[in-house]
């Protein structure tokens, strides 16, 4: 009993981290513990558990006297995104390369099988959940207590922004799609060969690849500044 009870708490994470990743629970929407509860088929002390732990991760975020709401998606938030992703991701993917080990690249390897064959099938949330477990894996590879937990916060946000980047409505965005997909077999390659430098400088690339087009997608009309640009500062895109 005590290990179904588990069972039950596990596949109620998971499940409740897939839907927030994939936008089936909004960002900022509240969670309904006792709707919850029922859906899953755990008591609420156990739920209550679970969202304290997504709220460690940063899936949500426990507000007093509201219970506990998908972590918003505000300006603020998103610009420090765009502001910390390329270092971030540039950082693990260089350690990556350093510390990697056999059994860690046959993990990626697969990972990127998994990826391409979500490509393939025009699933955007499969698409973008694969994304995801690719750089977790390079994350993991990097082995740094520190780093790891901002990846991961940082993968939240952009998994759930790829849902856009990987609709396959966006038919424009398909040659960037594939472009992605090769600079993945390109972090294998070089994160196998040990070039830390060569890794460092595809993660950005690899991230300048979305960035435009995912900032044009979250950034309001409105808004004469583009996301990670500090209001005043002088704008590239030389807007008024």
């Amino acid at each position: 009993m005590e290990t179904e009870a588990r069972s039950r708490k596990s596949v109620c994470a998971d499940d409740l981290r897939k839907r927030i990743l994939t936008q089936d629970l909004e960002p900022g929407a509240y969670l309904d513990e006792v709707e919850l509860a029922e859906i899953y088929g755990i008591s609420r002390p156990p739920l209550r558990e679970i969202l304290r732990q997504l709220a460690g991760e940063g899936y949500v975020a426990l507000q007093e006297n509201r219970g506990a709401q998908v972590a918003p998606m505000t300006h603020k938030t998103l610009r420090n995104f765009f502001v910390a992703a390329p270092m971030i991701y540039a950082a693990t993917t260089r350690l990556a390369a350093e510390h990697a080990t056999p059994t860690q690249i046959a993990r990626l390897k697969q990972s990127q099988q998994d990826f391409r064959g979500a490509i393939a099938s025009g699933d955007a949330a499969a698409r973008a959940l694969e994304n995801e477990r690719f750089h977790t894996i390079i994350g993991e590879m990097a082995d740094n207590e520190f780093l790891m937990p901002s990846l991961r916060r940082l993968l939240i946000d952009h998994t759930r922004i790829a849902m856009t980047f990987y609709n396959p409505r966006k038919v424009e965005l398909a040659p960037q799609r594939e472009a992605a997909a090769d600079q993945h077999d390109e972090f294998i390659l070089l994160i196998e060969a040990g070039d830390a430098d060569g890794a460092a400088a595809l993660a950005v690339a690899h991230w300048e690849l979305s960035r435009a087009q995912i900032e044009s997608f979250v950034t309001p009309v409105s808004m004469s500044y583009p996301l990670g640009t500090a209001p005043g500062a002088p704008n590239p895109k030389g807007n008024a």
